[in-house]
């Protein structure tokens, strides 16, 4: 497929609004490895995270005739991604009342832990948090929404938001810890 060097970024658009399967394929290989990881920081596990990154390619071929030339394929793709996992996370989630009563302070992670970890670590320690509070932590700290703003994406209070970032960076510290002084014996 040589000819594929060939096009531009709108012409691979244009064949994919036609809904052409080479330009679709092109699309997904060039954006697999940057999309897989994003789509694993919302899963459970592999399985689910793979759930997202189809479910989520398929919303992209879908809407591609809305996105706008000149802007970020990447980043427009990134975002369906993202959106893409809260809807699964809204399809899973139990309405909670968790409330701020426990969380007085944000606080942050020791760097020198992150610092030590490799990110497959990291990854699978975000993955072992619940899904709600991994979904705070990934909108809130990841892709730097407001709890505002995060309370709106999820149909969540603010309070639960701060409450769910709060306990979720405790238990990721936590988690990371324990797999720092592992990693040492």
């Amino acid at each position: 497929m040589d000819f594929v060097y060939n096009f531009d970024e709108r012409d691979f658009i244009e064949a994919c609004v036609r809904n052409e399967r080479w330009a679709q394929q092109k699309i997904y290989e060039d954006h697999y490895a940057v999309m897989y990881p994003v789509c694993m920081r919302y899963a459970n596990d592999k399985e689910e995270a793979l759930d997202i990154l189809h479910e989520g390619f398929i919303k992209v071929f879908r809407n591609i005739s809305k996105y706008k030339s000149g802007t970020s394929l990447k980043a427009w793709i990134r975002r369906i991604m993202v959106n893409t996992a809260i809807d699964l996370y809204r399809k899973k989630a139990r309405k909670r009342t968790e409330s701020l009563d426990t969380a007085y302070s944000v606080s942050s992670l020791d760097p020198d832990v992150i610092s030590e970890m490799a990110a497959a670590e990291i990854m699978n320690a975000l993955q072992e948090l619940s899904p709600a509070y991994r979904t705070v932590f990934n909108l809130y700290i990841i892709e730097g929404y407001s709890h505002k703003e995060v309370a709106d994406i999820l149909k969540i209070t603010e309070s639960t938001s701060r409450s769910n970032l709060v306990k979720a960076r405790k238990k990721l510290k936590e988690i990371l810890a324990i797999r720092r002084i592992s990693r040492n014996d």
